[in-house]
């Protein structure tokens, strides 16, 4: 899974039918449990575009998302944002809320 910046998100969001922004702060330890499933998620799905970044260098996508805390993924579909996940309950959940 790549570190994107906001202009590869922009991108994605242009450019692909679905994707999702993998949101999270280093020193977070739910989001390093959380890590662990998006990486499955896109070891699972790897033609599914899915970024990652430290949301303390993406402020912005904060500000203009409404990221209420971390993790959290954002699921686009179309250019929209469709879902904003902060509780990763399990694989199978991510698996069905981004199909």
């Amino acid at each position: 899974m790549e570190t994107w910046t906001r202009e590869d998100w922009e991108t994605t969001l242009k450019e692909s039918p679905i994707a999702a922004y993998y949101l999270y702060t280093p020193m977070c330890g739910t989001c390093a449990v959380a890590s662990k499933m998006v990486e499955v998620i896109h070891t699972m799905k790897p033609e599914l575009p899915i970024g990652k970044a430290d949301l303390n260098y993406v402020q912005s996508i904060a500000r203009n998302y409404e990221i209420e805390s971390v993790p959290c993924l954002l699921i686009q579909k179309d250019g929209i944002i469709t879902d904003k996940i902060y509780a990763f309950r399990s694989v199978p959940y991510l698996l069905e809320k981004i199909s």
